[in-house]
């Protein structure tokens, strides 16, 4: 028998559909219940590399992680990575596909809907529930017509919906019965109830505001849930979120350390064992703030787009900054794309990630890069050179870099060097996302002991989480709407 699923939509981006998913996930899991957590469609450059050797987008992984399950290509067939404002390279179930701009993409919608429903079918199969994830916003009409985001897989496959609105950013009375005004009446009839999330202050306050949504919408409201800051904790999706973490300063770590953020940065939850650290200073750097002096590191993160982003790196003056950094004596590693960068040139003759070109590099580590070749996506465990520390991680990169650095490897991934060092250490890169989660070589890399258990603090998130919606969510009552 099939499971039966129920579909999480939202009023707009980042309402909190994600992390609403994974507490469900794990309260499911707590009643012994299997229940997959599915995006038919995602749009993220954070993504993560699954047992079954493709990639999907992060939040789906963690959500997995919460249900106690292997991420698969199959909870997120069809994910989007952009390269620029108006074009994105298309996954589909975990695998390039396609690379198109918005206009082309919604004539491809149609062709990714039978993907899209073989990935569902499959999980169905092996669940006793689906949690789906809408993307964006319900209420997009204009991109109504084949929709495999949100109604139109709702519709497609008779998916029970609850719709999600965020009280925080303001208007949540208007978006949610906005929402129920602007829908076509066959879509509107599949919201079942709604959920207003991300509550401060006195709840009591917006008793009347639950009321008022209910009425003007015929939808059960199913809680109102106070914002949680252990949820912090959990990756961020969406590089909207980390532009919103470079706001919040802190100072006075015994460690510095700078990441310049880039217009198509890539998995930037690299960063996130960085920034739980009490000990360290994280700065998030945004065009027009300047690398301090002193700072002890300075770390390029991963690209999509890294032709372009150096582009833009140059453009804010980083480059100068990161010159002057290294002339000082200071540390500077770069990761993925930013470890490209740090080479003497970077090629993209067939234009994989933009149009065709090559520029110089920062010219940091002899190396140089030539993108060509499929993408490598695999889990990997590896030492670091330097003091043979184990860990675990995964590349997810296209191109191949070589040049007399690389006879310094940073670390021996599966039996097999990766990365570079220059001659005297202070320069480093590393194709491996995922290190700085391992606790020790998060150590030996910074040469900054801690005490930070960093996976036990995301498990420790989850279950916070979890108990949070049981405390303010009729769970038992929202899973009796699934179908």
């Amino acid at each position: 028998m099939a499971a039966r699923a129920l579909m999480l939509q939202g009023t707009g981006s980042s309402v909190g559909k994600s992390l609403l998913l994974a507490g469900l996930a794990r309260a499911c899991r707590a009643r012994g219940l299997r229940a997959l957590p599915f995006k038919p469609q995602n749009m993220a450059n954070n993504a993560a590399v699954t047992a079954d050797g493709g990639e999907i987008g992060r939040a789906q992984a963690l959500q997995a992680r919460a249900a106690g399950v292997a991420p698969s290509v199959h909870m997120n067939p069809v994910l989007l990575k952009p390269q620029s404002e108006v074009g994105a390279q298309v996954v589909v179930q975990g695998r390039v596909f396609a690379t198109a701009n918005a206009r082309d993409y919604q004539a491809l919608k149609p062709h990714l809907l039978p993907r899209v429903l073989e990935s569902f079918s499959h999980l169905r199969g092996d669940a006793d529930l689906v949690l789906v994830e809408g993307a964006g916003s319900a209420s997009e009409v204009n991109l109504r017509a084949h929709d495999i985001a949100n109604m139109g897989f709702a519709r497609a496959t008779e998916t029970p919906v609850v719709l999600i609105g965020d009280i925080d950013r303001g208007g949540v009375i208007a978006s949610l019965v906005g929402t129920r005004a602007v829908l076509d009446p066959a879509d509107a009839a599949l919201i079942r109830g709604f959920i207003v999330n991300r509550m401060r202050g006195d709840a009591s306050l917006f008793a009347e505001g639950m009321r008022f949504i209910a009425e003007a919408t015929g939808w059960v409201p199913l809680g109102l849930v106070p914002h949680l800051p252990a949820a912090a904790a959990l990756p961020a999706e969406d590089a909207q979120e980390l532009a919103a973490i470079a706001r919040e300063r802190r100072a006075g770590g015994r460690l510095r350390v700078a990441v310049p953020l880039l217009p198509h940065v890539a998995n930037f939850d690299d960063l996130d064992p960085l920034r739980a650290e009490p000990d360290i200073e994280l700065l998030l750097l945004r065009p027009g703030e300047p690398i301090p002096a002193p700072c002890d590191l300075v770390i390029l993160a991963g690209a999509k787009a890294t032709l372009a982003d150096l582009a833009a790196l140059r453009a804010a003056g980083w480059d100068i900054d990161i010159l002057a950094h290294r002339r000082r004596g200071g540390r500077v590693l770069g990761l993925c794309g930013g470890y490209q960068m740090l080479g003497r040139t970077i090629a993209d003759p067939q234009g994989i990630e933009g149009p065709p070109g090559e520029a110089a590099g920062l010219g940091l580590l002899d190396v140089t890069t030539v993108l060509a070749g499929a993408k490598r996506l695999r889990g990997v465990q590896g030492v670091l050179t330097q003091n043979g520390v184990p860990f675990a991680g995964y590349e997810m990169h296209v191109g191949h870099t070589e040049g007399p650095d690389t006879a310094r490897p940073f670390a021996r991934v599966d039996g097999r060097p990766d990365g570079a060092v220059a001659p005297d250490g202070r320069v480093a890169g590393t194709y491996v996302h995922g290190l700085f989660a391992h606790d020790a070589a998060r150590a030996a890399v910074l040469g900054h002991a801690s005490e930070l258990s960093y996976e036990a603090g995301v498990e420790a998130a989850l279950d916070a989480l979890a108990a949070h919606l049981e405390a303010h969510l009729g769970i038992e009552r929202l899973l009796r709407l699934a179908r």
